[in-house]
């Protein structure tokens, strides 16, 4: 597999790269001092992104994007992540659950709000006691007429506390098997019954947020898909949550190593026998989890739909980044802990901690890979 880009790819990669550097926000870590600065920051620079001709950019033409390969989605992640912009919403792949089950009502409402970036989104899917065993969520979705009255409980829900809407999985069935029992609402965050509260991680940050459903009211035509379909919408959700978006990480992880190699040298280290090991170490597994990412990525553009064999970047991510975290920290000393050292190294390791359990659990991703990929049996 030839993974150079062509002429075209190469003019869009120039193009992203200029724009960028004329429009992404400068010093936003530092001015964004609240949740409700950083969600008015994060509205205004997809907005700006999509005035860019930027979002929905391997969406379907007919659904309001460019129709173009995942290529140019991987593109442009890869320059953001490279200038380390503010992350991009969640439309990418959320709103594919609604062009793929979505009705013609559904798209016509959402989806043009949803590229502008008029309505953000997050994903309610896992649950306490539900995170490992997704099909074993307990939020439960009671049919009265023409509306369902929900009750339960989401967790770890990545951007839930700036979100307008809500791509949700709740039980609807209790007398089926548990995968089948399952349905998908789009659900407001703003109606009588929902409390959401952000979830401060291992650094302080909130990172994300747990949501409370007591009574809350959804139209029926909310639904996407039958009754019962929400598993299969939640795994296609899932298989295109990775993919292009891992770019953006690698991008990041390089430019983060090469700044970990001026530091070596900076602290007298370079030629430290551990370091230059650690340093290696850390270079194969970015270069791992990239090659993997850019062969899911070319199979993808090929046609072929996203797989559980996608389990394995989200293990190699996981171990790249704790991987450079470990490394920053060992090179930054104990000005990490003191508040001497002004990159957040410790912060940093902190939060990489928790990137094992976002998008699923290494255990999960383990599992998947042993049951689907291998045909090993279930213990």
């Amino acid at each position: 597999m030839d993974y150079r880009e062509n002429t075209d790819e190469l003019a869009f990669r120039q193009r992203v790269r200029a724009w960028v550097t004329d429009n992404a926000p400068r010093n936003w870590r530092a001015e964004t001092k609240t949740e409700e600065q950083m969600g008015a920051l994060l509205r205004a620079w997809h907005r700006k992104l999509f005035e860019g001709g930027l979002v929905g950019l391997s969406w379907p033409t007919e659904f309001g994007g460019q129709g173009l390969t995942p290529t140019y989605e991987a593109i442009l992640n890869d320059e953001l992540g490279a200038a380390d912009t503010p992350r991009v919403s969640f439309h990418a792949y959320l709103g594919r659950a609604i062009f793929t089950y979505g009705t013609q009502a559904q798209k016509q409402h959402f989806l043009p709000a949803m590229l502008r970036g008029d309505m953000q989104w997050c994903q309610g899917f896992s649950e306490p006691g539900a995170g490992s065993d997704l099909a074993g969520l307990r939020t439960y979705a009671e049919l009265r007429g023409d509306k369902y009255v929900v009750n339960g409980q989401k967790m770890w829900t990545s951007g839930a506390q700036h979100a307008d809407w809500c791509v949700m999985l709740v039980r609807t069935n209790r007398d089926v098997p548990k995968h089948k029992g399952i349905s998908c609402l789009l659900t407001p965050t703003n109606v009588p019954g929902i409390t959401i509260r952000p979830i401060k991680i291992s650094d302080g940050s909130p990172e994300t947020c747990e949501m409370f459903f007591d009574d809350v009211e959804i139209p029926v035509e909310n639904r996407i898909g039958d009754e019962g379909a929400g598993w299969r919408i939640a795994m296609t959700v899932l298989s295109y949550e990775r993919g292009p978006a891992d770019i953006g990480f690698i991008a990041t992880l390089k430019s983060t190593l090469r700044r970990l190699e001026g530091l070596a040298e900076e602290t007298g280290r370079a030629n430290d026998p551990e370091i230059r090991k650690a340093i290696a170490r850390a270079y194969v597994v970015g270069e791992a989890l990239r090659l993997n990412v850019m062969e899911q990525l070319s199979q993808r553009v090929a046609g072929k739909p996203p797989g559980p064999d996608g389990s394995v970047a989200r293990l190699l991510l996981t171990q790249a980044e704790q991987t450079v975290r470990r490394l920053e920290l060992e090179l930054t000393g104990a000005d990490a802990l003191t508040g001497r050292d002004e990159s957040d190294a410790f912060g940093a390791y902190l939060r990489s901690r928790t990137i094992s359990i976002f998008g699923g659990t290494s255990e999960i991703q383990k599992n998947i890979l042993a049951n689907q990929v291998l045909g090993l049996p279930k213990a």
